[in-house]
């Protein structure tokens, strides 16, 4: 590829990321067909989709090898996203939302000029739509038109109201239909038959973690969900369920599917609660109830070679609670697969494209990397400056510089814990060097963890004064970023192939001193005095008046 390719691969991992929020409603039906209408659609098509889809619609545009999902084949007539029945054509409609809100967690971007200025109109979007349907000789058929043949799927003419009833029946119903050898017990994508499986193309696909909204390709609405249930998704294993379950059920199981949604935190600082007594040292210690979580948000390495655009890690969530002597963060992410492994002799050689003038910089999606089990390991890191920095500076956020290091705690899967360091404290000076281990007796962190239910919990534990130079130091009251990188091994993550976050913040919380106590008791009984007080005083003045009797006549 080119620069201006791989700058254009980047981009669309960006748009990815961005929340489908665009208006999905054409305000009139498609125009009518003409040759110019399609010819325009046609130089819109090779300006802005050729590059994924194909000069030829067949999904083998430059960069589709390096998009997971692939790029959709326009000519086998095969659409995923539809409101008609299991292997039918999709209406206009249905392309023209597509087209217009983007598919979430896919190369798919939003074209709705409303919502991003290098958008189409709506006339350029109907223009476009015209000429991909030039693709497929199924258009082209009348006794295919889902519409002229009935085969629309509508949304239920009385809809239940989302509560806790209609849940508890969607419950029932997921394990009634076995929707969890799927999609998991608690629908984080680890079912037993979740690895392996491929589409009617023959490319690999991970089950749907439906816990986390911005993946649903389709939509995270109760609505959108029904409509998956009804119609399938065709091309995929996802089979509709418009004959096993009545319109009702499928309605009831979407309100389920809907609560075991995860609601992202936006906090950017994280508190550590402060607490009497030792800090917790493994996942299931009940003090973590009372500490606050906070969302970090995790994307693809593609500042450096190689760049990975196809992470399975999107976000952590984490905790942290200190006393006066150590700090331990609790860190959780979904990851449907317990990989406890490590290969080194599978390991990427980048060095191919890490040559100066390589463009081609991206690891490829497909067969380049082993991405299967027992491969490569699960591994997680917390990454904080070595030196507090002054103001809003920081140091990189892909693992500092030679001026700025950084302090990088890695807990790795396939370390047993039985006389293994499971969490190692390394130092990094900038992302062209490896991390560098400290010394055995300098190692000061201690770990633990736990996989269950396609979750990992990980414990970090570590004084929170050292005396080494190399360490970060944490100070109660001090803003000290903070940053992630994460690794799936059957993902075929490793080495830099992996998702991080950008800086956040996490700082300590001052113990409550005894005196506030004191102030909130003493406070309680004065009100309480005073409004006794003034109880009594009224009750006084009342009794001191003097009684009038009026007399009858």
């Amino acid at each position: 590829m080119t620069w201006l390719q791989a700058m254009t691969v980047g981009a669309v991992a960006l748009l990815a990321a961005l929340p489908a929020v665009a208006a999905d409603t054409p305000s009139a039906p498609m125009p009518e067909v003409t040759e110019e209408f399609v010819e325009q659609g046609r130089a819109i098509y090779i300006r802005r989709c050729s590059f994924c889809h194909g000069l030829m619609g067949d999904g083998e545009g430059p960069a589709a090898q390096f998009l997971d999902p692939r790029p959709r084949d326009f000519t086998l007539g095969t659409f995923k996203f539809r409101t008609t029945q299991s292997g039918e054509l999709p209406t206009d409609e249905d392309l023209f939302r597509t087209v217009s809100r983007g598919l979430s967690g896919t190369g798919m971007q939003a074209f709705d000029s409303d919502l991003i200025k290098s958008g189409l109109s709506e006339e350029e979007r109907w223009q476009v739509i015209a000429y991909i349907k030039t693709f497929a000789f199924e258009f082209d058929d009348p006794e295919l038109d889902p519409i002229a043949t009935g085969k629309l799927v509508s949304l239920p003419a009385n809809l239940a109201a989302y509560n806790a009833e209609t849940i508890a029946k969607g419950q029932e119903i997921f394990e009634r239909a076995k929707c969890w050898e799927c999609h998991g017990k608690q629908g984080r994508g680890n079912g037993q038959k979740a690895f392996d499986r491929k589409d009617d193309w023959g490319f690999p696909i991970r089950i749907r973690n439906v816990t986390l909204p911005w993946k649903l390709k389709g939509g995270a609405r109760v609505e959108d969900i029904y409509m998956r249930f009804s119609t399938g998704i065709n091309g995929t294993p996802m089979p509709s369920f418009a004959k096993a379950l009545n319109d009702e059920e499928r309605w009831y199981l979407a309100n389920f599917i809907k609560s075991l949604q995860h609601q992202a935190t936006d906090a950017q600082v994280l508190a550590a609660l402060s607490i009497e007594g030792e800090v917790p040292s493994t996942p299931n210690d009940p003090a973590w109830e009372a500490a606050s979580a906070i969302d970090l948000r995790l994307a693809g390495q593609v500042i450096v070679a190689p760049r990975w655009q196809n992470p399975s890690i999107e976000l952590v969530s984490i905790r942290a609670i200190n006393n006066d002597k150590e700090i331990a963060f609790l860190l959780e992410w979904d990851d449907p697969f317990e990989d406890r492994l490590h290969d080194v002799e599978a390991e990427f050689d980048a060095s191919e494209i890490s040559q100066p003038g390589a463009f081609n910089s991206y690891v490829p999606a497909i067969d380049t990397i082993p991405r299967k089990l027992e491969t490569f390991r699960d591994s997680v890191a917390l990454q904080f400056p070595v030196r507090a920095p002054e103001g809003t500076a920081k140091p990189h956020f892909l693992r500092g510089g030679a001026s700025t290091p950084v302090n990088l705690w890695t807990w790795l899967a396939d370390r047993s814990g039985e006389g293994e360091r499971v969490v190692e404290e390394s130092l990094v000076r900038g992302w062209g060097q490896a991390p560098k281990p400290q010394a055995e007796d300098e190692q000061q962190i201690t770990g633990s963890a736990g996989w269950a239910e396609g979750r990992w919990q990980v414990v970090m534990r570590r004084p929170l004064l050292t005396d080494d130079k190399n360490d970060v130091q944490f100070a109660r009251g001090q803003f000290i970023p903070m940053a992630i990188n994460a690794w799936d091994g059957s993902n075929g993550e490793h080495g830099l192939i992996m998702s991080l976050s950008s800086w956040y913040f996490v700082v300590l919380e001052s113990p409550i001193p005894i005196s506030v106590y004191l102030f909130a008791v003493l406070a309680v009984l004065i009100t309480g005095a005073l409004g006794y007080w003034l109880m009594r005083k009224v009750e006084r003045e009342t009794s001191a008046q003097p009684q009038t009797v009026e007399s009858g006549k």
